[in-house]
């Protein structure tokens, strides 16, 4: 099958348009292993985007809520990941209050099994889809 010179170039115009993307990743600390395997998707050299995060590797206070928050103003998109500790991820709820402080589109990923349940109630109203390469290539697409 050959590609025509005009499906070549619709397919550089999605590359540069996802280019540079950046998106920020909030995740409860519990689930660091699956966040570690979620952004290694974008360590994929045919990836055009790349992920942020902040990562409590020092003390939840006011040094690391304006570090974070300028991170996260600097991104395209935030993507909380969802799972059963969230509720209680006082970091990642800060993060995801943040984020919608700023206006930057959010879109949540369910990992663990986690489901709707398990969705924060500073969540309601944001969409929520399980992990899938779809799902989150459709969302940053959209920013």
């Amino acid at each position: 099958m050959e590609i025509s010179k005009r499906e070549t170039d619709l397919i550089k115009l999605k590359i540069k348009i996802m280019a540079n993307k950046r998106v920020f990743v909030a995740f409860a600390i519990e689930d660091e292993t699956t966040k570690i395997l979620f952004t290694g998707q974008a360590k994929n050299a045919k990836v055009p985007y790349e992920f942020v995060d902040m990562s409590l590797k020092e003390p939840f206070d006011e040094k690391w809520k304006t570090n974070c928050r300028s991170r996260i103003k600097g991104c395209d998109g935030v993507i909380p990941l969802i799972s059963k500790n969230t509720k209680n991820a006082e970091g990642e709820l800060w993060e995801i209050k943040c984020a919608k402080e700023e206006g930057i589109p959010l879109m949540g990923i369910y990992i663990k099994g986690a489901t709707s349940s398990d969705k924060p109630t500073s969540m309601l109203g944001i969409t929520c889809k399980e992990w899938t390469w779809e799902n989150v290539k459709e969302f940053i697409e959209s920013l």
